[in-house]
């Protein structure tokens, strides 16, 4: 499994709207794309849960590195990147996914927790830890899934769920969920992934 995110942050007065229409019209264009575990097309409102920026932020978890590439390449991405800029995107390995009890349910609401690695941590006490913590975050109520990720350049924990509530029971940032693209969800491997 291969974790990605990147984030585009807008004016304070943007109009958020516009994303809730770019992922109401296109969106869907994802929802069979080979290779996709699944895709959350979150967003952030300043002022909603807490944020204080407005944010558009997909998630994604990736079956396979040939699915991640062709997005990366392909026009979807290169639309968005000339429509906002070219972002940053982060990636994390795979340490961990979960299937929660609410799979199937509308989604709501996501978390993200980004963790700064302290060198003298011990990786694979670290890695049991984040496997452990996305099982018992996975049963939670109102979970459909979890996952966590290391990015072995900067040395960050990432971990994400998504609700289908809007009191989300985790840490981090919360974001809105505009749609869920899931054409392999069913593909990702669920525990460690080592």
């Amino acid at each position: 499994m291969h974790v990605m995110q990147y984030e585009i942050t807008l004016p304070a007065d943007y109009d958020m709207d516009v994303i809730r229409e770019r992922v109401a019209t296109k969106g869907h264009l994802l929802d069979d794309f080979p290779g996709l575990g699944a895709k959350a097309y979150l967003m952030r409102e300043r002022g909603v849960h807490g944020s204080p920026v407005n944010q558009y932020a997909p998630f994604y978890l990736w079956t396979t590195p040939q699915g991640m590439n062709s997005f990366l390449w392909g026009p979807g991405f290169q639309g968005l990147a000339r429509d906002f800029g070219r972002p940053v995107v982060q990636h994390w390995a795979g340490v961990a996914y979960g299937e929660g009890a609410a799979t199937g349910a509308t989604a709501r609401t996501a978390v993200r927790e980004r963790t700064p690695i302290e060198a003298a941590a011990h990786l694979p006490d670290l890695v049991a830890d984040a496997a452990r913590e996305v099982a018992e975050l996975a049963a939670e109520d109102g979970v459909l899934y979890a996952a966590s990720g290391v990015d072995p350049r900067t040395w960050e924990r990432v971990t994400f769920s998504v609700w289908e509530h809007e009191a989300p029971k985790a840490p981090g940032d919360v974001y809105q969920v505009l749609h869920l693209s899931e054409p392999e969800r069913d593909r990702l491997p669920k525990g460690q992934q080592w």
